[in-house]
């Protein structure tokens, strides 16, 4: 029996994309399972939802209020729901989900949860950090093995880190911080690169309504070398032609690990920090503060590194790619389903909310 998993996350200048791209990925490893996915599509997820999958099921939401989500979950029929939204909280994840199963994506840990399962694929990220903010039943998937990347990378795995191995002199670099674009960084970060980077080919992504895309726009004129890539349906080949990349530290940290990336990782939030100084000290990327005062120096400085120190770059391949196979979408997924089967096993039985889960915390 097809079962319906109904998807409520969130999308806009101060939050990206990364919420909505990371659950595109699961409901892709979900419906190869013969689940069928909707999205609750408040007007910045409808239009990443247009962008990168446009056939897929969505409800229009008025705006992304919290009250107006959780009356839209509330009147669509599904067998579970996922909530991938810092905004949202135990009680209206309870009230959103009703009696229907529920699966929390979090990278936080700083307040209660409404979770029967829950995600976090933080690297510096423990199992007891969500002791107290999640019911003993809930079952918990913890660290980068369960991080969704798409399968895209993983068909890329073997043959980017073979020619990672080879060491070829570094000839591409990529600029990858946000759909979002927050605070137009990536303009201001290609700037800099440009008297540091000789004759490399500089490839920029960005998203449609980036602050950036006037100004990278017009870089592209003056400078061939650099490629803008808008909505890009191709990060996958973009990651595992980069030689080395400047990136965000969001959920794109995973992709580039999967294929060995070089990464130069910019903190953008606060809620990045933790896993960008633990990828930074399982020596997968060099991370640097956007905030800091000498921010502008360090990052050529670094993207310098990186372009001279042949051995730097193997041995962050090397660890980047130890810490993330790029299967998580299918961990993750097997679990939902899981969780729904043991839910129709037990009708009438309070669901899993009752204690009915025997998954108990994973790491």
């Amino acid at each position: 029996m097809s079962r319906t998993i109904l998807f409520v996350c969130d999308a806009g200048p101060e939050v990206g994309g990364g919420h909505v791209m990371r659950c595109l990925t699961l409901a892709a490893a979900l419906s190869a399972r013969g689940a069928r996915c909707r999205f609750l599509a408040p007007p910045p997820v409808g239009d990443l939802l247009e962008a990168f999958a446009p056939d897929l099921d969505r409800i229009a939401v008025e705006d992304g209020q919290p009250d107006r989500l959780i009356a839209a979950c509330q009147a669509t029929d599904a067998d579970m729901v996922v909530f991938d939204h810092y905004g949202l909280g135990a009680a209206d994840h309870r009230a959103g989900a009703g009696d229907r199963p529920a699966m929390v994506i979090d990278d936080l840990a700083d307040r209660p949860l409404g979770a029967d399962l829950l995600l976090d694929s933080g690297l510096s990220r423990a199992s007891e950090d969500y002791d107290g903010l999640v019911q003993e039943a809930c079952r918990r998937l913890i660290g980068p093995a369960f991080a969704p990347v798409r399968p895209g990378f993983c068909d890329l795995r073997q043959g980017a880190l073979a020619r990672r191995l080879s060491g070829p002199p570094p000839g591409r670099i990529l600029v990858s911080l946000g759909l979002g674009d927050l605070n137009a960084i990536t303009g201001r970060v290609v700037e800099r690169l440009l008297p540091v980077t000789e004759d490399m080919a500089i490839d920029v992504v960005l998203g449609g309504a980036a602050p950036s895309l006037s100004k990278v726009s017009a870089l592209a004129l003056v400078y061939p070398r650099v490629s803008l890539h808008i909505d890009t349906p191709d990060m996958a080949g973009l990651v595992a032609a980069a030689d080395i990349a400047v990136g965000g530290g969001g959920s794109s940290s995973w992709e580039r690990c999967v294929l060995g990336l070089p990464t130069v990782l910019l903190i953008l939030a606060d809620n990045q920090r933790p896993s960008a100084r633990a990828l930074e000290a399982a020596g997968a990327a060099l991370a640097l503060e956007v905030s800091a005062p000498e921010f502008e120096g360090a990052l050529q400085e670094d993207v310098i590194r990186l372009m001279v120190d042949d051995r730097l770059r193997l041995g962050m391949s090397l660890a980047a790619a130890e810490v993330c196979d790029g299967l998580g979408a299918d961990r993750v997924a097997d679990a939902v389903m899981e969780l729904l089967e043991s839910v129709s096993r037990s009708p009438g039985e309070g669901g899993p909310r009752s204690g009915s889960d025997e998954g108990g915390p994973e790491t």
